[in-house]
């Protein structure tokens, strides 16, 4: 065996491309980004205080679970050999003789110009976000031992499924369904998995439900900040090499998120009177969402459209239909994934049937000669409505049968107590995200008293509020009322 690996690390990597190797290695790295700063900034900001921590941990949970599940049986699973025309022959990405040889997907017959090991690490992180996204519709109530369950399984029973369809030559990859960078295996599945365990969740509280200010909107703008960004690696690296096309990819990218951020900036001002930060972010996760399956198949004018799309039809589905539609209302889908994710995600693939253009398209290597609507393309825009009911449907499926297993053969609860879910992150993990009095401790009545006199000082004695007038020193000496 020693021998062998030494032979292996002593062959010459004629197959290296240095520059490709390194935009493929800094791409993931910017998706990584996204997950592990982003997602933790925006979803530990943007829920209420004593959900903090839960937040930011589901997201950091997620992301070392499935890293260890891909290179054990995932990423083979998904762009190994063909096994069925939905999965791939599971297998480990862990060897010496398999992470260094030329990298190459097998059924999608494409060979890049770096070792496998790089390929593996790129297409984990678009494996470790889509959860995270998930994690977005069952914020504030989810069980985080259920959660730590779900993740493996759904990862390996519906991602892996996803993947290989789409991107790893499955059914979907050979027929000519276009998708560049996840807007259907990442987006409309985790928009619809995420709507399904909602379902199956069941609600939060009523009063956070009605009433779930953030806690910290400058965590959730810098958060989106980074999302934006580190999509320039989502969409940028899906070319697979530092080309043209990775060019065009990040440039569409761009144009589509700005376009639709001011676009629902603009629908919030004329609806509510006032434009929103959070519609804002909101705005922008549409926009990098819609443009991820045509990113480098359309071109920038295209891209345009895709934002005000985005920035409009999206607003009015969670801003207006939400509390019109029944069963959008009934579902406490808490980030509104089914909006931002699911539909954004399936009006891009849509839309990518519609702009594709066919030189573009062969930049990609496109299995089939592909072309949009405006160039004639009529069977484009079926193949891709085709590929998103069989995300959905499989979702739905699935991801039922994932959180009733858990509930029903692991027993273990999919929802938190009611009396948990009072309390928050002190109940969940015994931490609480903000340490806002004395020296470092979370103000406690029980302690601090009523007015903030420290017990341990005063004692129990009767301080009520100061008066008016009072200086420093009187109150520091807890002078008489």
């Amino acid at each position: 065996m020693g021998d062998n690996v030494t032979a292996i690390m002593e062959e010459p990597m004629e197959f290296l491309d240095t520059g490709n190797n390194a935009w493929q290695l800094t791409s993931a790295t910017f998706v990584g980004l996204q997950t592990m700063v982003g997602l933790v900034m925006l979803y530990g900001g943007i829920v209420k205080k004593k959900w903090a921590v839960n937040s930011a941990f589901m997201v950091m949970y997620s992301y070392a679970c499935i890293l260890i599940v891909w290179v054990l049986c995932g990423y083979r699973m998904s762009f190994g050999q063909y096994m069925l025309p939905i999965l791939g022959k599971p297998g480990t990405a862990l060897g010496a003789g398999f992470l260094t040889v030329q990298a190459h997907l097998y059924e999608a017959e494409l060979e890049l110009s770096y070792g496998m090991s790089t390929i593996v690490y790129f297409q984990f992180v678009f494996a470790a976000i889509t959860p995270v996204l998930i994690a977005g519709s069952l914020l504030a109530r989810m069980n985080f031992i259920a959660w730590m369950i779900f993740v493996p399984l759904w990862h390996v029973f519906s991602y892996t499924v996803g993947a290989f369809s789409m991107w790893g030559g499955g059914w979907g990859f050979q027929w000519g369904i276009l998708d560049f960078a996840g807007g259907y295996v990442i987006h409309v599945s985790s928009g619809t998995a995420g709507y399904v365990a909602a379902y199956w969740l069941g609600p939060r509280l009523l009063r956070d439900r009605e009433r779930f200010v953030p806690n910290n909107i400058i965590f959730t703008l810098a958060g989106a900040g980074m999302l934006w960004l580190g999509w320039n690696g989502f969409n940028g690296g899906a070319p697979y090499a530092a080309n043209v096309d990775a060019g065009l990819a990040v440039l569409n990218t761009n144009i589509a998120a700005a376009t639709s951020m001011l676009v629902w900036t603009l629908c919030d001002t004329l609806y509510f009177g006032k434009p929103s930060c959070i519609g804002a972010v909101q705005g922008i996760i549409t926009g990098l969402v819609v443009i991820t399956p045509g990113a480098g198949f359309i071109p920038g004018w295209a891209s345009i459209v895709n934002g005000i799309l985005s920035g409009s039809i999206p607003w009015y589905s969670m801003m207006v239909l939400q509390k019109k539609v029944k069963f959008l209302y009934h579902i406490d889908d808490t980030l509104g994934i089914i909006h931002t994710h699911a539909l954004a995600g399936v009006m891009g693939g849509v839309l990518a049937g519609v702009f594709t253009m066919r030189k573009l398209a062969a930049e990609f290597e496109t299995p089939l000669p592909s072309y949009g609507l405006i160039q004639g393309g009529i069977g484009q825009v079926g193949k891709q409505i085709v590929g998103a009911l069989f995300i959905i449907g499989w979702n739905i499926i699935m991801t039922s049968l994932i959180m009733n297993f858990i509930k029903i053969i692991c027993r273990v609860p999919l929802r938190m107590s009611d009396e948990h879910l009072e309390i928050g992150d002190e109940a969940a993990h015994g931490e609480d995200a903000y340490a806002l009095w004395g020296e470092g401790d979370t103000y406690d009545e029980s302690v601090h008293g009523w007015y903030g006199y420290d017990k341990t000082v005063h004692g129990d004695q009767k301080i009520g509020p100061p008066r008016k007038g009072k200086t420093e020193a009187e109150l520091a000496n807890g002078s008489a009322q």
